[in-house]
């Protein structure tokens, strides 16, 4: 048995939201001076693969033993681990990412901030913790997420080595499937347009989302408020779809919806093709690379693709209107429809002075919605002594119901 005695700590992201008087998701703890096999020992139950991490028999809490680092290949994972008891709480603490969660707590409630997280929580002040920072890519993009989350402002010192590791090629070495889990949680912070001027104002943006950092600079329509690029108006959007807090699906739809306004090295399609269409075939790529969960996917796609008809949903035909609904597959997921409206909407807010604006084009797509989903399509298909003429009759009787509707 070592001759340390073990102690625990409770440390990052639990200390750090109790010194801001914020709600307490999630503890994680470390311990030091103990090896796996006295963990073992009293019950924590071994589950870290890269390192020795357990669970608490009782609470199922995360239970890590005191670690070093050190880099030996590019990338996240390019690491070896070093946890003995000898490893010290401040040594622990010395490899994390930012200051504001290198401070850890004794079970007496001590604090221990040997790099003043405490000061930096203060000021709002996100600062790495030492230069180990740039040796793991993924820091940037949990950077980028605690400036939407918290809305702190980066060191000077802190941003330049986030440039300086987009520039030697370390974000390059990034994996699709973490990349897409910061982004989903950037996406849901509390102000996600800070996620991504994060990364623009780093470079990691145009390496991470080239579709998206291409949209700053170019200009809206002529029709839209011309003081707004396209990709200062995706940031108002997404924003908009935290104020109100919408699901995931909606907020990565509001990102993607008008991809096709600008142009990167992955846009091939042909110059004639509308913005909608080529917003779809750009996010499709991107799906594909990111490996982006069909249901976040579909409706992106769908909200590209005829978000400029809802906008005009008082111009449109009833026969155009039944085909969108068609298209949106209203008639098994009509939970997705709702949320392509709420998307819409997101998009007509996010011009400057627009904020509040009614959006009366969702209630109207509704009413059209239910008038078409009341006609009964079985009652249509036994009346039909041609079945192959089924479908055809159930689409005319669903564009009659619309233009009822539109002439009242």
């Amino acid at each position: 048995m070592s001759a340390i005695s073990p102690k625990t700590y409770c440390v990052g992201g639990a200390v750090r939201d109790k010194l801001l008087n914020l709600p307490v998701q999630d503890r994680d703890w470390v311990v030091v001076g103990s090896t796996p096999e006295q963990m073992e020992a009293q019950g924590f139950k071994p589950v870290g693969s890269d390192f020795p991490v357990f669970l608490h028999p009782k609470t199922h809490e995360e239970y890590a033993l005191a670690r070093t680092e050190r880099k030996v290949a590019q990338g996240y994972k390019g690491f070896t681990v070093y946890a003995t008891p000898d490893v010290t709480l401040e040594q622990d603490l010395l490899r994390r990412d930012f200051t504001i969660n290198a401070i850890a707590q004794d079970a007496d409630g001590k604090l221990i901030d040997p790099y003043g997280g405490q000061t930096d929580l203060k000021a709002g002040v996100l600062r790495h913790v030492s230069d180990a920072f740039a040796e793991d890519p993924v820091r940037i993009l949990r950077g980028a997420r605690f400036a939407a989350r918290f809305g702190f402002s980066f060191a000077p010192e802190t941003l330049a080595l986030m440039r300086a590791m987009v520039d030697n090629g370390e974000v390059d070495a990034l994996v699709a499937e973490r990349v897409w889990q910061e982004l989903a949680r950037g996406l849901m912070e509390q102000q996600p347009s800070r996620f991504f001027t994060t990364l623009r104002e780093c470079g990691a943006l145009k390496k991470i989302l080239p579709e998206v950092d291409a949209l700053f600079g170019v200009p809206q329509p002529a029709h839209y408020h011309p003081e707004i690029d396209c990709g200062i108006h995706v940031m108002l959007v997404l924003d908009d779809t935290a104020k109100y807090g919408r699901p995931l699906e909606v907020r990565f739809a509001a990102l993607g919806h008008d991809l096709g306004k600008a142009t990167t090295p992955e846009d091939t399609l042909p110059r004639h093709i509308g913005h909608e269409q080529r917003s779809v075939g750009l996010l499709k790529k991107l799906c594909e690379r990111l490996r982006v969960p069909s249901d976040c996917r579909d409706l992106a796609l769908l909200v590209a693709q005829y978000h400029s008809h809802v906008h005009k949903a008082c111009e449109l035909r009833a026969d155009t209107i039944v085909k969108m609904f068609d298209a949106c597959d209203l008639w098994r997921k009509p939970e997705r429809f709702a949320q392509i409206l709420l998307a819409c909407e997101s998009d007509a807010h996010g011009r400057t002075g627009h904020e509040h604006d009614a959006y009366p084009q969702s209630e109207y797509m509704l009413r059209c919605a239910r008038a078409a989903q009341a006609v009964n399509a079985g009652d249509i298909a036994r009346a039909c002594a041609d079945k192959n003429l089924i479908a055809d009759r159930v689409r005319e009787a669903r564009i009659l119901a619309v233009e009822a509707l539109i002439r009242k």
